[in-house]
């Protein structure tokens, strides 16, 4: 049965799990990851087949012009291969019969659900947008979702159910947020594990029909917003506003702390394998003569780890987990700014995969990609529109008022227009995207018009941005909470680990 194609939007909630519930959940994922690999492999086998096969290299040579005979030729070769989900599903079927522990843990429809996973990753090898497959190994995954919420893994009574397995949620009944998609209609619900503080918590995912919950502050306005992407930071022009704003502002890096871990994992890797090593040998640094460390061997596939590597290796994680949420919370607010100030986004075209190249610290740091995907998921889903246009063909951070160009260096960050204006080079380019039409053609004409009305507030959000570069200092620890860190207003904490003795079953207020 084909999922309905409407709106959708995700409740999570933490569930509480004890020792024998979290042991059952992880031999269902077990299970479940070994028929998603059997699945996967079976798919790639039959692509390979169907790729190299002559019916598939024939409507390859149809014109794209002629798209019914196209796709009926293609469908042809791929029935002759049976490569389709029905026909993984089919054999995903077989398999769980067959090994009979997997259709133990496994129900049918988890069973569909994880060869139509399993045949979607095989068709980005068809299509070209994947290279190859990666098979799953048991801390990859993560994730269980059902078809329905009429069987298999559901939502039932406010509470999470996977056959004979009832697990209770940890609701926070004064959350609006939580409330709107608890009232919602329920879709499929997912299942999945995260590591916070190197132990396993378990959450469920609720995929509701409709749209999210919308706070006040969080509103989105009709209007044409221009932005000028960095690395850093992002300006934005709209109709009646306009800012440069940071990416993950006060983000702790952790930089000594990671740095420190990764000394202490490479001193334990090296006295635990020390033949995947090369021996140690004597170097020049300047006019000294000292001892450098061996290089890794080549080819080294076994390697000792010890429970106290393991143990630095968890903490480190954590740190980096725990700056990734920070500075998702931080970038988070970025978007919705942005939002208040117009859904129709008009923005350059911009490489982030060349920035990865040239700045992957601080790419990794910032994350402008995700901002930038958030900020067209948000305004489409809005109604909006998020057009890119070529940066070659406009050329923002060197066109003048008068229709010149003339480049600058990059360490330039003031803008100074041949026609007297001055302005920040960031809020100009920006400025100036507002007037790109759908052709990438700048009209200088209406730009050059509305600039003194518009010059107050880029003023402003110029001096916003000087004083906020002064005032920028070492963040504090722990300064906002993820999604995953959720917790109650009313106790201060979250408890996931179940005691068998003062667990009960507590029922909701009345509403």
């Amino acid at each position: 049965m084909a999922r309905s194609k409407t709106t959708s939007f995700i409740t999570e909630l933490p569930l509480v799990v004890d020792s024998k519930q979290d042991a059952e959940l992880l031999s269902r994922f077990q299970a479940a990851r070994q028929l998603y690999n059997a699945c996967l492999n079976e798919a790639m086998v039959r692509m390979e087949l169907l790729r190299n096969s002559d019916a598939y290299k024939a409507a390859k040579k149809i014109l794209r012009e002629q798209k019914s005979e196209r796709n009926l030729a293609f469908g042809d070769a791929r029935k002759q291969y049976r490569y389709s989900d029905c026909d993984i599903q089919a054999y995903a079927t077989i398999v769980a019969n067959k090994s009979k522990w997997i259709g133990k843990k496994v129900d049918s429809n988890t069973q569909q659900t994880l060869a139509t996973r399993a045949f979607k990753a095989s068709e980005k090898v068809i299509f070209g947008l994947a290279k190859k497959v990666r098979y799953k190994v048991p801390t990859r995954f993560k994730s269980v979702e059902g078809k329905t919420n009429k069987q298999g893994i559901r939502w039932k009574d406010n509470q999470f159910v996977w056959g004979k397995l009832e697990l209770t949620p940890i609701i926070d009944w004064d959350n609006p947020v939580i409330l709107h998609g608890l009232t919602s209609k329920v879709k499929y619900v997912r299942v999945l594990w995260r590591e916070l503080n190197g132990k396993r918590r378990w959450y469920v995912q609720l995929i509701n029909e409709g749209v999210p919950y919308q706070k006040e502050k969080n509103f989105v306005s009709d209007g044409v917003v221009g932005l000028d992407l960095n690395i850093s930071n992002i300006a934005f022009v709209g109709d009646n506003g306009a800012g440069l704003l940071p990416f993950a502002e006060g983000v702790p890096t952790y930089e000594r702390e990671i740095k420190a871990l990764q000394r202490q994992m490479e001193r334990s890797r090296r006295a635990n394998n020390p033949d995947n090593y090369n021996s140690d040998f004597e170097g020049k640094r300047g006019r000294k003569t000292v001892v450098k460390k061996g290089k890794c061997k080549k080819g080294k596939s076994k390697w000792n780890n010890s429970k106290r590597s393991q143990c630095v290796s968890r903490k480190k994680r954590e740190l980096e987990r725990r700056k990734a949420a920070y500075a998702k919370s931080q970038n988070r607010k970025v978007v919705n700014e942005i939002l208040r100030h117009g859904k129709n986004i008009k923005t350059e075209k911009v490489s982030i995969k060349g920035w990865q190249k040239r700045y992957g610290k601080a790419i990794a740091a910032k994350s402008p990609g995700w901002v930038q995907s958030e900020l067209k998921r948000k305004a489409e889903n809005a109604g909006g529109s998020f057009y890119k246009f070529s940066t070659q063909k406009t050329a923002l951070s060197q066109t003048h008022m008068n229709g010149e160009r003339i480049k600058k260096k990059l360490s330039e960050r003031v803008h100074r227009d041949v026609t007297g204006v001055v302005m920040h080079r960031d809020l100009f380019s920006a400025y100036l995207s507002r007037y790109v039409d759908e052709d990438d053609k700048l009209s200088l004409q209406d730009a050059s018009n509305s600039y003194p009305g518009t010059e107050p507030f880029l003023v402003e959000a110029w001096k916003q941005y000087q004083e906020a570069a002064k005032r920028v200092g070492e963040s504090e620890s722990r300064k906002s909470h993820s999604p995953s860190e959720r917790f109650s207003r009313k106790h201060r904490k979250c408890r996931q680990i179940a005691n068998r003795k003062k667990l009960g079953r507590k029922a909701a207020p009345n509403s």
